[in-house]
């Protein structure tokens, strides 16, 4: 085994422990089972999952078995922590569908060959769970009084806790009881939001089982400024492809803060500490290296290599003021529609550059669009073939965001 604990630590993803000599203990000498939970409230894990999914492959490395447990029960009730309004309540059949596509991409990041890692569906024993003998069997060792203290209701009390709610912590807590049960799973991860409940399960299984059990949580993704990462103007940062470019994903790490390269590097990547140390003691200019390394190594660990080195050659030839690169997003449009010229507005909207006519009209008069590299500041300026070189237009939102129109 090899020391995990210690890796974990270094790295920065250790926040909180239930039993920190002990947890370090079993660790450095045993074969572990631990699980994490994933709700699936979107058919994509986000950067923010990725960070516990690091941590997961990290363990697994040294040696210990991770159980990916599926909210597919949970995720009909939707957890509280950190949000101050109720969840979308989502059918069934769109959970379901989430929790496959959650699965498939897990099994990018984490091997699931010869029992090293299983996938477990929490909706088996929720969706059928007799209510009456539930509050006998867990809701009995809960004290609400307890409960109300926990930083995830607290925040919630003033604008209103739904009873649905509440009884997340029970479910989440019964769910380390069964897979204890089931699978001789002794330790819980998860983000720092997920504390209060993971003590609820650390509690429940000693108190039902007399059992060993421990809880850890992560730091949260989040930047110099305390402010969770992974948000752009689009939304968040997926890592479905579909959802987010390998390019757009590449160009998010590249243009992180220099104050947030180290934490990024640490949590991120695989790369040895000593490589990290290194890339984020470099200063001014030099630090730009430091972020091509880290948009490059993580675009290659969520999507792969070849994407990894297409996004870094688009966006260098961005930067050199070429046109060059596949990976940048494009939008093909039909080359009789420029015969008269097509207006800014219709072609912002039509490339979801700007949501809205009226979001555009204000980038516009507000000198935030460029076509190739000339500033646009009239709504009714149009773009016709002879803007066109070689069938390709360039169109620049800001400083950052960039869009291909082809010809077809």
């Amino acid at each position: 085994m090899s020391n995990v604990f210690e890796t974990l630590k270094e790295r920065g993803f250790i926040e909180q422990m239930t039993h920190e000599n002990e947890i370090k203990e079993i660790l450095d000498n045993e074969k572990v089972t631990f699980y994490i939970g994933f709700d699936p409230t979107a058919d994509s894990l986000h950067v923010g999952h990725f960070l516990t999914v690091m941590a997961m492959a990290h363990m697994q490395r040294a040696g210990h078995r991770p159980i990916c447990l599926m909210g597919g029960g949970t995720g009909m009730i939707g957890d509280p922590s950190g949000k101050s309004d109720m969840r979308r309540m989502m059918t069934i059949e769109e959970i379901d569908h989430n929790v496959e596509c959650f699965k498939k991409q897990l099994s990018h990041f984490i091997d699931f060959s010869d029992d090293k890692a299983i996938i477990v569906n929490n909706a088996d024993w929720i969706r059928n769970l007799n209510y009456i003998e539930f509050l006998r069997e867990v809701g009995v060792h809960f004290s609400v009084n307890k409960m109300l203290t926990y930083e995830c209701f607290k925040t919630r009390m003033e604008k209103g806790l739904s009873f649905l709610e509440f009884n997340y912590m029970l479910m989440q807590a019964n769910d380390f009881l069964e897979l204890y049960r089931k699978y001789g799973c002794t330790l819980q991860l998860g983000g720092n939001d997920q504390w209060s409940n993971i003590i609820a399960g650390v509690d429940l299984v000693r108190r039902k089982e007399q059992g060993n059990a421990f809880g850890m949580t992560f730091s949260l993704l989040t930047n110099s400024e305390g402010k969770k990462m992974g948000k752009t103007e689009k939304g968040a940062v997926w890592l479905d492809p579909a959802k987010t470019s390998p390019y757009e994903f590449y160009q998010y790490w590249r243009n992180i803060d220099d104050k947030d390269v180290r934490k990024c590097l640490s949590l991120l990547t695989f790369l040895p500490m000593d490589e990290v140390n290194r890339l984020s003691a470099l200063e001014g200019s030099e630090i730009n290296k430091a972020k091509e390394v880290l948009a490059f190594e993580l675009t290659k660990i969520v999507h792969n290599e070849e994407e990894a080195t297409k996004a870094q050659t688009a966006a260098r030839a961005l930067f050199g003021g070429g046109l060059q690169g596949g990976s940048i997003p494009q939008t093909e449009m039909d080359k009789a529609d420029f015969e008269e010229g097509m207006d800014i507005l219709s072609i912002l909207t039509a490339t979801k550059l700007a949501p809205s006519r009226a979001e555009g009209r204000r980038l516009v008069t507000q000198g935030g669009i460029k076509v190739c590299e000339k500033k646009i500041d009239n709504i009714e300026h149009k773009i016709t073939l002879s803007d066109f070189v070689d069938g390709e237009i360039l169109i620049q939102k800001g400083k950052k965001s960039f869009h291909k129109v082809v010809l077809k």
